[in-house]
């Protein structure tokens, strides 16, 4: 069964729709550019009491202060991109935090996976200009190269592709936010129900 993450979460609304649509993980952006941004004691007060695995998603932010948004949210996981990321990552790893690991796709179409350790799990997810992700373009799954090892399939994923994503790429999990709204920042509770019932079955 896919592994499967709703991030970008914004309200308790939209918290409760990933819980109950039976949701892994759920991620929050901590970063600042993100139509999906919160604050640290937003994202705590989002994450109390929830029963799937808490990832915070971070860029450019250094050790300490990711260690201070951990201890503050009391999170179970870290998304990092940017500068600082392996650190972070590092970090994460050794506190024994479950570390998404972003990556980016290389021009030959690989991807760096080997820097990353088995401790980590890569995310393969499509960049964009100055984004680091969330762009909602899907990635050539066809001409795909995958990690060998288990991975996170993430990139203009929604209800009505997840499941040719998965046919075509085998992913251990899928991750997916803008393709789950209704505006920018806000869950469509249906559309999030849909995905993970989709990605689930497969």
């Amino acid at each position: 069964m896919t592994w499967v993450k709703v991030c970008g979460l914004t309200r308790e609304s939209d918290v409760v729709a990933a819980v109950d649509a039976g949701a892994d993980a759920l991620g929050f952006v901590l970063a600042e550019k993100s139509p999906r941004r919160i604050g640290v004691a937003r994202a705590a007060t989002l994450m109390g009491g929830v029963p799937a695995l808490r990832i915070l998603l971070t860029v450019d932010a250094d050790r300490p202060w990711v260690e201070r948004a951990v201890g503050e949210t009391s999170a179970d996981g870290v998304q990092p991109y940017g500068r600082h990321a392996g650190e972070v990552a590092r970090w994460a790893e050794a506190s024994g935090l479950f570390v998404l690991r972003p990556l980016r796709q290389a021009e030959n179409g690989g991807w760096a996976s080997a820097e990353v350790p088995e401790g980590q799990v890569p995310l393969l997810d499509s960049a964009a200009g100055g984004a680091h992700g969330g762009t909602g373009v899907p990635l050539d799954w066809a001409r795909l190269q995958r990690p060998g090892r288990r991975f996170v399939l993430a990139g203009g994923l929604d209800p009505g592709n997840v499941a040719a994503a998965i046919d075509a790429v085998h992913p251990w999990g899928v991750d997916a936010s803008s393709g789950l709204e209704s505006a920018p920042g806000l869950k469509d509770a249906a559309r999030v129900a849909a995905f993970v019932m989709e990605a689930k079955q497969q």
